[in-house]
């Protein structure tokens, strides 16, 4: 076999990486080099955050250790019967790319999966001497986020979330029967069982009281991806998917990953992606269960799809319009979350500012991103929609012209 240079290893192993979404470094533990030895930051001016307009971090070096691999899931373009081109790291060369990318400003940090090479135990064993190498030999503080394979062993298990700061173990499939027909080789009893053990053990890192405090395992917790357009699932399965596990496992999020076409790919897998915004009005529906106090089954049930052309928090207001007017002045937060074009901060702002004074539309306008979306869900010190609400035409008057985040 032919040796690779690092450049075209560096090449094969970054473009390998791009179908995992799960790379953002929110919530991780504050770690900082000022006034020592170490090398990197998670906070202040050794680190830029940078995002994509769909939310994905493109701060962190994103690779594969490799991605040859001994399984065969017919989604996955690193699969043993693929034929694509392969390359292989050492565990040096991913530590002295780390530290050369970071000490020219171009990452924050280090994002680290594999195919599976030998055995699970095998793989799992070297991403965590990477993390170990970084963090022990060079005093790396910046940030580090291990994919972990549910197959390894527990103590492997344990030993990344050591040395990340957050770990990941992809689902990969909204349903168990799609998992077992596409991934063979993958059992979701091991998934959840990995899963379990690393919220045990961020849990148990947490408990008040305790005399003397543990070393930090997987400060900013667990995350998972689901492939979305790979099987047949609705939204409302892959929802309901998602909710169980920020129920059960205390996810810091599920990422959303719209089904990519790959050569050579088998006949049961869909020929054309889902269109994209599918994967964005997830992420919306998502995010109002986690910020906005939406329970999944308010949102859409679970043979049900969203709808495309408008925002799950606009649909779900169109179909319970005896729930509007909001007073602007009066109502708690909790029900201001509910009004199709206030977010988080707006309605942080809001509150803010009604304690002074009575608000009036030219007030809300100043404090959002504009009234037009909001005027039939509003009533302000000088603005009632009067029978707007109840107008037959009121989604044409407010269904947005182009793709907006809410």
């Amino acid at each position: 076999m032919a040796t690779l240079s690092l450049k075209r290893k560096l090449a094969i192993l970054s473009d390998a990486a791009k179908y995992d979404a799960s790379c953002a470094s929110s919530g991780s533990e504050k770690r900082n080099s000022v006034g020592g030895k170490g090398i990197g930051s998670t906070e202040g001016h050794g680190i830029c955050h940078a995002y994509a307009p769909d939310g994905r971090c493109i701060s962190l070096l994103k690779i594969l250790l490799t991605n040859f691999c001994v399984y065969d899931c017919a989604y996955c373009i690193n699969r043993v019967s693929s034929n694509t081109p392969r390359a292989r790291f050492t565990v040096q060369e991913v530590v002295d790319l780390t530290l050369g990318f970071y000490r020219r400003n171009y990452i924050e940090g280090l994002f680290l999966s594999s195919g599976i090479i030998r055995s699970a135990d095998y793989t799992m064993e070297e991403m965590v001497r990477v993390a170990r190498t970084l963090r022990e030999v060079h005093d790396f503080r910046g940030y580090i986020h291990l994919k972990v394979i549910p197959e390894a062993s527990p103590r492997l298990v344990e030993q990344a979330a050591l040395y990340a700061d957050r770990v990941s173990i992809n689902i990969e499939l909204p349903r168990d029967e799609s998992l077992a027909a596409l991934a063979p080789e993958k059992d979701v009893v091991g998934i959840k069982k990995a899963m379990g053990a690393v919220r045990l053990g961020v849990d148990a890192g947490r408990e008040k009281g305790r005399k003397a405090k543990p070393p930090p395992f997987a400060p900013a917790g667990q995350s998972t991806q689901m492939i979305v357009g790979a099987d047949g699932a609705s939204d409302g399965a892959i929802l309901a998917r998602a909710d169980s596990l920020y129920g059960a496992y205390r996810l810091r999020r599920v990422y959303y990953s719209a089904f990519s076409p790959i050569p050579d790919s088998a006949a049961r897998l869909p020929l054309a992606r889902p269109p994209l915004i599918r994967e964005h009005r997830l992420y919306q529906a998502d995010w109002l269960m986690r910020f906005y106090g939406f329970e999944r089954t308010e949102i859409i049930g679970e043979t049900e799809d969203l709808d495309l052309a408008i925002d799950p928090k606009l649909a779900w207001a169109l179909r319970n319009r005896g729930d509007f007017p909001v007073d602007v002045n009066t109502a708690e937060r909790e029900r201001l979350l509910r009004v199709p074009g206030l977010g988080v901060k707006a309605v942080g702002r809001i509150l803010d500012v009604r304690r002074f004074k009575r608000l009036e539309l030219a007030d809300v306008k100043r404090l959002t991103r504009g009234v037009e979306k909001l005027k039939p869900f509003l009533v302000c010190a000088d603005w009632s929609p009067g029978a707007l609400t109840d107008r037959a035409d009121l989604r044409e008057r407010v269904e947005p012209q182009q793709l907006e985040l809410f």
